[in-house]
């Protein structure tokens, strides 16, 4: 087993290089054991997406797990906000085989260890330990085969209020698993009405990457709003978690917009006005929550940090530049893509406003995408740090809590080594396009400069 494939906050690699039959059957022997031995635990659930090498891991994460004497609940193909209903059902932890957006021959393990969000951070630096002494318990669980999909739509039915617009909306589950549940999800609303695209269960991708966050792979949805003249295009990536949205116009827009238009229509209903945003998201987002009377909490990047830090703060909005929103004002949170989604839909059911006329006042800068630039694993931090030294000799503000996010009066940047891959993660914002550029080239010069 290779130490690489643990990251910040979940176990994801290559298939079959990096992750096998072999890895998850340790895997699960591992989960089994500390679950018993440190937390007490006496069952967990498990699912797994649609990836062609999902149903084998999970067969050998079966064997794994039921060789410690833990019982398990297997919830079959699900997303993985699925599954963390499942885990808020039967009240306890489990593991998601998946990879989420990342490419097809990848695959992995999303796994918790409380209640508040998937493992992350030292949790999972504990779990590697415990894995590598390779001392676990010996017995023989149960294996139970349910369903969580009647539960999952009721769920969906009770958290959501349509008004009496009817919407034209086109959905791209981008082959991913979220193309078993979507439809039946849909039909609940009849005055949403949708076209599909890309809604085959293909766990191959054949249209696009499945990654809703990139202009790119959501070319063929745009195209789709412009020809049917729909009021929103929704995407969601490989395990729905994440949310992509293209508006009326056909522009494509970033997660921290779509945060934004919640906001402008929510904030006046939340007992708790503080909104959560990672360090990747634009300055238009901090500037709107202040300009609404609201309080900005700014986190790390990563989904299981942002949504621990949102359910512990008790915050009511909660999300980051990826893709991954929490709406934690009603009921128990899932970071679910299509429960975001339909919020929004909720949202413009019940005003004369269209999306892009929501966002028209909101304080407008200069960006750049997410750049990622190439650096191994053992290099990505020292790199970042590197950096780090260089912004102080500037004297310019700066956090630190995740890479470095530097800031001007008129500018910011990012600068972070990745959580899932050997690279390093770059954003860039400023007011003028010229500024934009100057900032850009200063700093990416910087660290090409430090790059080994």
């Amino acid at each position: 087993m290779k130490k690489e494939i643990f990251k910040a906050y979940d176990i994801r690699g290559v298939y079959p290089d990096d992750i096998n039959e072999d890895v998850v059957y340790t895997l699960g022997r591992s989960y089994g054991s500390y679950l018993q031995e440190m937390l007490h635990m006496k069952k967990c659930v498990i699912g797994m997406d649609n990836r062609l090498s999902s149903p084998s891991l999970k067969k050998a994460l079966i064997k794994g797990l039921l060789s410690t004497g833990i019982n398990v609940i297997d919830n079959g193909l699900i997303t993985t906000p699925m599954h963390y209903l499942a885990r808020y059902k039967y009240n306890t932890y489990g593991i998601m085989i998946t990879a989420s957006h990342n490419p097809k021959d990848d695959n992995g393990l999303k796994f918790s260890l409380d209640e508040l969000a998937n493992a992350r951070g030292k949790m999972i630096e504990d779990f590697e330990k415990y894995t590598f002494k390779g001392q676990f318990l010996d017995g023989n669980g149960l294996l139970e085969e349910r369903s969580i999909k009647e539960y999952y739509l009721e769920y969906i039915k009770n958290n959501i209020s349509m008004g009496d617009k009817t919407l034209k909306v086109v959905i791209d589950p981008g082959n991913g698993v979220t193309t078993t549940i979507i439809k039946d999800v849909m039909a609940l609303f009849p005055n949403i009405l949708v076209t599909y695209i890309c809604d085959e269960n293909d766990g191959t991708f054949p249209n696009h990457h499945p990654d809703p966050a990139v202009e790119e792979n959501m070319q063929m949805l745009k195209d789709k709003v412009l020809e049917e003249k729909a009021s929103l295009g929704i995407a969601y990536d490989g395990d729905g978690d994440r949310l992509g949205i293209i508006d009326e116009l056909g522009n494509f827009i970033m997660a921290d917009k779509i945060m934004i238009v919640a906001i402008k229509k929510l904030i006046n209903n939340f007992k708790n006005k503080t909104i959560l945003c990672d360090v990747k998201c634009s300055k238009s987002l901090t500037d709107e929550i202040e300009n609404l009377g609201g309080k900005v909490y700014m986190c790390r990047t990563g989904t299981s940090f942002t949504e621990a830090e949102t359910k512990k703060n008790n915050i009511c909005l909660g999300g980051e530049l990826s893709g991954h929103i929490f709406f934690n004002d009603r009921d128990v949170e899932i970071c679910s893509a299509i429960y975001d989604g339909l919020r929004i839909l909720e949202i413009l059911s019940k005003t004369n406003e269209t999306f892009s006329e929501i966002l028209k006042d909101i304080p407008h800068y200069e960006s750049t995408p997410e750049i990622k630039i190439p650096c191994d694993n053992q290099n990505k931090f020292i790199v970042v740090e590197e950096i780090k030294k260089e912004i102080l000799k500037m004297n310019i503000s700066y956090t630190d809590i995740d890479g470095i996010r530097f800031e001007y009066p008129d500018a910011w940047g990012l600068i972070r080594a990745s959580n899932t891959g050997p690279n390093l993660t770059l954003r860039f914002e400023a007011k003028t396009k010229e500024r934009l550029e100057e900032i850009e080239k200063k700093f990416m010069d910087l660290v090409l400069s430090k790059l080994p």
